[in-house]
């Protein structure tokens, strides 16, 4: 038996729930049917980006652990679209609905072209060209 090479849920701990629901709402991401004022989860093609109080999550992931810092905690997100104006496109939508700019659009030293936002808790989100649009 092996572990299931699948995402099926990634689940952010969050400070303000509330606050992270609706910056999320702005990205124009529609929550599942089965939130509640407890939990969220949207539907980001195929696995759930889901919310959960840090508290909470501390309790069952980490138990006896502090809650993590505020800011990065080394791990990203990424999106990737079909093309460079898409991108920028994308990457201006995502600061206009309250993302803060973290590394603007670029091409990187690995040749893909991509910048990053952090959401309100410091989640960081790269947004890139797909690999096939390169």
């Amino acid at each position: 038996m092996f572990v299931p090479q699948k995402v099926s849920i990634v689940t952010l701990g969050a400070r303000d729930l509330a606050g992270l629901r609706l910056f999320y709402s702005k990205w124009g991401w529609t929550e599942t049917e089965e939130a509640s004022e407890f939990w969220t989860a949207f539907d980001v093609g195929g696995w759930l980006l889901s919310l959960y109080p840090i508290g909470s999550l501390g309790d069952e992931a980490a138990p006896g652990s502090p809650a993590p810092d505020p800011g990065w905690n080394g791990v990203t997100s990424a999106i990737n679209v079909e093309s460079e104006s898409d991108l920028v496109a994308v990457y201006e939508a995502a600061v206009a609905a309250g993302a803060d700019a973290v590394s603007p659009v670029t091409r990187r030293a690995w040749g893909g072209i991509s910048g990053y936002v952090a959401d309100p808790e410091g989640n960081r989100w790269e947004l890139a060209v797909g690999s096939d649009a390169l």
